[in-house]
């Protein structure tokens, strides 16, 4: 089981009350909010391994070179992403309590979490559940693996199980085309233009059309409009420029540098002393009481 911490604990930020705080009035909303996912998950879906992985880097720079406007409209300053003034101070906390629970936490210089989960996902030798909130990582499945993302937008307790069949069904493409199908369209929350004119359904005939995004380019490059719907050929050309680096940017990484770590579900804490320094810290007992209870 393969976590994308981030969009999980910016999932329970917003979901529990900044009401929930330590002894000394700091919020733990997202700390507390993220143990319990976890906890859920465990319990619903009995991982053998689990890895939280972490963004070391969360705009990187291949992908800034390639596209300046990536991600460019969530900087605060310098290259600090803009993250709630109460959150920010909760993610050093969340590291150290998984630390201290003995669940493996990758992050990598230079890397998205997106990256860390692409490259242990293609690694795996085993089945893979991702849990994200994030679309992007629908790119990985692959049903002979199988590898499957496990989506949150209906909520921890009510996941979307995201497979080939669901790709196919929801976007009318080859369930493994994701990546190619959101070059395309864009993603305005990531500043990805996506070609101007070439809208979702659109970007979806042409990848089914010609199967792939490299498939597309060599028939454009050929010259000829068939298996163009009208305009998208020059629309297509017009943005040859983008197609060339996009998908270095909207693909995730498949060659991370990982780390040796032990990734087996933990049944007991790694350091019981630091954790249980931690829960009276910041008012965790409950949370922690419930996963230890799961793991255990």
């Amino acid at each position: 089981m393969l976590l994308d911490t981030p969009s999980l604990y910016f999932r329970a930020f917003y979901g529990v009350p900044d009401s929930v705080t330590s002894p000394d009035g700091m919020p733990v909303n997202a700390v507390r909010g993220l143990l319990d996912m976890i906890a859920t998950l465990v319990r619903q879906h009995s991982p053998r391994e689990i890895v939280a992985c972490m963004d070391a880097d969360w705009r990187p720079a291949f992908r800034v070179a390639a596209i300046p406007s990536y991600k460019a409209h969530r900087v605060a300053s310098g290259d600090q992403e803009e993250v709630p003034d109460t959150l920010a101070p909760q993610v050093p906390v969340i590291e150290e309590v998984l630390d201290a629970l003995g669940i493996a936490r990758v992050g990598v210089g230079g890397y998205e979490a997106d990256d860390v989960i692409g490259t242990f996902a293609i690694a795996a030798t085993t089945a893979v559940d991702i849990v994200t909130g994030d679309r992007d990582l629908f790119q990985l499945v692959d049903d002979d693996k199988p590898c499957r993302a496990l989506y949150t937008v209906r909520g921890i307790r009510n996941l979307q199980v995201v497979d080939e069949a669901f790709v196919r069904e929801k976007y009318g493409i080859p369930g493994r085309a994701y990546a190619d199908f959101a070059t395309l369209r864009g993603d305005p929350s990531d500043g990805l233009p996506g070609v101007p004119g070439i809208g979702e359904k659109t970007a979806a005939a042409l990848i089914t059309r010609f199967g792939s995004l490299p498939a597309l380019l060599a028939a454009l490059d050929e010259g000829g409009a068939d298996g163009f719907p009208a305009g998208a050929r020059n629309r297509l050309a017009a943005a040859r420029d983008y197609l060339e680096v996009a998908p270095a940017v909207v693909g995730v990484a498949h060659d991370v540098p990982l780390p040796d770590v032990d990734v087996g579900l933990p049944a007991a804490p790694r350091d019981p002393e630091r954790l249980v320094a931690l829960s009276r810290k910041y008012g965790l007992d409950s949370p922690l009481n419930r996963l230890l209870a799961t793991l255990g």
